[in-house]
């Protein structure tokens, strides 16, 4: 199996970004996280180009943009939808105690 990707550089991070199988959407995912009320991993390009990686709760879809709860930020925080490279969701473990 072969994996294509993108390798995008910043002062802090280096990230690779899956290209996206057909079939895949960024707004699907959104809609799923909205309605499970799942936390996402995003990967975001903002417009002065600059790359974030932040984990957010989507509250809200609209058109083009979606407002969602940043982590990284500590605020809500509108996004346009565009300007998402990538998504995954966040697994989260359970921690047994005994």
């Amino acid at each position: 199996m072969r994996i294509n990707y993108v390798k995008y550089f910043t002062t802090e991070h280096t990230f690779f970004i899956l290209e996206q199988r057909e079939g895949t959407n960024v707004r699907c995912s959104l809609e799923k996280a909205l309605r499970y009320g799942d936390i996402l991993e995003v990967i975001y390009e903002a417009k002065d180009g600059s790359i974030s990686k932040r984990k957010i709760r989507v509250l809200n879809l609209h058109g083009k943009t979606f407002t969602a709860y940043c982590f990284l930020r500590n605020s809500k925080r509108t996004f346009l939808i565009d300007q998402v490279l990538a998504v995954v969701p966040v697994r989260e473990k359970e921690t047994v105690i005994v």
